[in-house]
């Protein structure tokens, strides 16, 4: 297969390579630039690569090795050179991009920024523009960050998202939590992740302090009573179950925190009952002794004043 190279000029002229002057059917096609002052120049510096498409103004302008690129829009991978399977649409998408490959860039400047970056895709104005070196993103209406590889980025400055698909999909499994920064991820639980693990102790008994209340969000007055928590209250008291956005601000409370701190509150009870009925039981046992202690003394007296009756009796008789 050969390459198509067309640009901006004044004047295009088609040279098709033939075999003994008949024109071949699969044969190579050159698209060429026709200058105003006259020569003419090569719309890219391909050398040996084939199948590779090009349409805009110098675009894949620099190309040499590079096979299997698809470039639409003026400067679009302008200086890939041995990059393959690019695929760049868009005034300036992947303008950078020298040797990264398999890169998917939709959008003006999508990915311009990328130089040897590979299988990376980007889709909307100024998707992974931020882009450089990293590799395996997906940037979707997001500039992406410089360097970073193997990570999603959808939107930069929405207030709202709606997915299908999802209220409707009964399932199990970990809940899904966000970060201050809008970074998605489950929780995680296992002891290969946690460090300096300490007993909770008494750290939970201000627990009491909280204060429970039922409301209704400002947003659905008028809808079910819902139970919780004020997080500006939870603040004053347990700072750490707090949740900020990026600003500090705070937004609300960590729940799923209290569910283990509940429990510690539960054994403590449990434990201090325990030691409770064991100083109870040991009470009572003593108690017991001493009662028949006093039933074996009882006992005895009764056995004395039966005998000293029966000595009066015997002196009454005389």
């Amino acid at each position: 297969m050969g390459n198509t190279l067309i640009t901006r000029s004044d004047e295009i002229t088609v040279h098709r390579r033939s075999a003994g002057g008949i024109v071949a059917a699969a044969g190579r096609v050159e698209i060429k630039r026709v200058c105003t002052g006259g020569g003419v120049v090569k719309a890219s510096s391909n050398a040996t690569a084939d199948d590779n498409n090009a349409m805009g103004y110098v675009a894949m302008y620099s190309n040499t090795t590079g096979t299997l690129n698809y470039a639409v829009g003026n400067f679009s991978l302008y200086y890939n050179t041995t990059g393959s399977n690019n695929s760049a649409v868009g005034y300036a998408a992947l303008y950078h991009n020298t040797t990264g490959s398999n890169n998917n860039a939709q959008g003006f400047y999508a990915l311009q920024s990328n130089t040897t970056g590979s299988s990376n895709i980007a889709i909307g104005e100024y998707a992974g523009y931020n882009l450089t070196t990293g590799g395996s993103n997906i940037d979707i209406g997001s500039r992406g960050v410089a360097g970073e590889s193997s990570v999603i980025r959808i939107g930069s400055s929405a207030s709202a998202t709606y997915i299908a698909g999802i209220s409707s999909a009964k399932l199990t499994g970990s809940a899904v939590y966000v970060t201050s920064t809008g970074q998605l991820g489950v929780m995680a639980s296992s002891e290969r992740y946690k460090t300096a693990i300490v007993p909770m102790g008494a750290n939970t008994a201000k627990l009491r302090e909280l204060r429970p209340v039922t409301f209704h969000l400002k947003t659905d007055p008028q809808g079910v009573t819902q139970y919780g928590l004020i997080a500006e209250e939870v603040a004053k008291v347990y700072p750490e179950l707090v949740i900020r956005d990026a600003a500090g601000k705070i937004e609300g409370v960590r729940y799923e925190e209290l569910a283990p701190m509940l429990l510690n509150e539960a054994q403590q009870e449990r434990q201090s009952a325990a030691i409770q009925r064991h100083a109870q039981d040991k009470k009572i046992a003593v108690q017991a002794a001493q009662l028949h202690n006093m039933k074996q003394e009882l006992a005895q007296m009764q056995i004395a004043l039966t005998l000293l009756q029966a000595k009066d009796e015997r002196v009454a008789n005389r």
